[in-house]
């Protein structure tokens, strides 16, 4: 295959961004037929088609979606060349991406991370957080080098990853202090009929909460399913109810919320794996990261 030509790849991400040929042209300066007939050499030379055509609209497929997502990171690194020699600066910025599924506590993911900084002071890390499935899609392309995920890799998977346990804690139950004082007594069964806040429904903590409480054969009152950690924190915090988070994180949550602990289990664990492209892992930053990572587990985390 020849050599990819940038200009090409410049003119394709001005149309995937604007949405229609005839707006690209008016931002590049460049005529409608000029920047179609670009395309079509790209196309030609990639072998596929990168747009459907819906209206006057073109719409990425998902060939068009792959090559944007390289066409957005040739062009990054394009910008931190010259921000390089525009500081006079002589470091080269390593990029290192990282996907995190959003159900994991920011807490969890800032002590996991900050350790890439210790390793090498001269990288990037680009971070996204969003559900597993589209992590591993972009895993898949080498979008990115790592996943820290709450599950492993699903079974079947036609991914070609692999998933390393970090470790796994129990859970802790909070309160602000008038309702937990009413509830330390006699936990877990104390949660009976008592508001409680849980995990969005898609998460394992969801799941596997709703099940340790039918085992209990107690029925505490949802009365509020997050996504967002955070949030259900600040609701506990205000009185509204009961929340749990990762016996790993207790510490954390006592300090920052203001909240008190009622009881623990290990009856239903939080389990934390990084998933890679290698068994072996021979990547060094994921490798340190593992390292690290498992250390996490080792002591409480303020």
């Amino acid at each position: 295959m020849a050599r990819l030509n940038y200009h090409h790849l410049q003119y394709f991400y001005s149309i995937a961004t604007y949405g229609t040929i005839a707006q690209a042209s008016k931002i590049m300066h460049i005529t409608p037929q000029t920047l179609s007939a670009q395309l079509s050499l790209l196309e030609e030379q990639l072998g596929y088609n990168l747009f459907e055509r819906q209206g006057k609209r073109l719409v990425l497929n998902d060939m068009g979606h792959i090559t944007l997502s390289y066409a957005k990171e040739i062009f990054s690194l394009g910008d931190d060349l010259l921000h390089s020699l525009k500081n006079h600066s002589t470091d080269i910025s390593f990029r290192f991406s990282i996907g995190v599924t959003d159900v994991i506590a920011k807490v969890f993911s800032f002590n996991f991370l900050k350790a890439i900084y210790t390793m090498d002071d001269s990288v990037k890390l680009v971070c996204k957080e969003t559900n597993l499935d589209v992590l591993l899609g972009e895993l898949a392309v080498n979008k990115l080098d790592a996943i820290l995920s709450d599950t492993p890799l699903p079974r079947n998977s036609p991914i070609k990853a692999f998933s390393h346990l970090l470790g796994k804690c129990g859970l802790s139950f909070f309160a602000n202090d008038k309702l937990a004082t009413t509830l330390k007594s006699n936990f877990p069964h104390s949660l009976n009929r008592a508001a409680f806040f849980t995990a969005g429904e898609g998460s394992n903590q969801h799941l596997s909460i709703l099940s340790w409480f039918e085992q209990l054969d107690i029925s505490p009152k949802i009365i509020g399913e997050f996504d967002d950690s955070i949030l259900t924190k600040y609701f506990g915090q205000a009185g509204y109810g009961v929340f749990c988070a990762p016996t790993i994180i207790e510490n954390h949550v006592l300090e920052q919320f203001n909240v008190e602990l009622i009881g623990r289990t290990n009856d239903v664990m939080e389990h934390y794996y990084l998933i890679s492209p290698e068994r072996k892992v021979k990547n060094a930053t994921v490798a340190h990261l593992l390292t690290e990572g498992k250390k996490l587990f080792e002591q409480p985390m303020s």
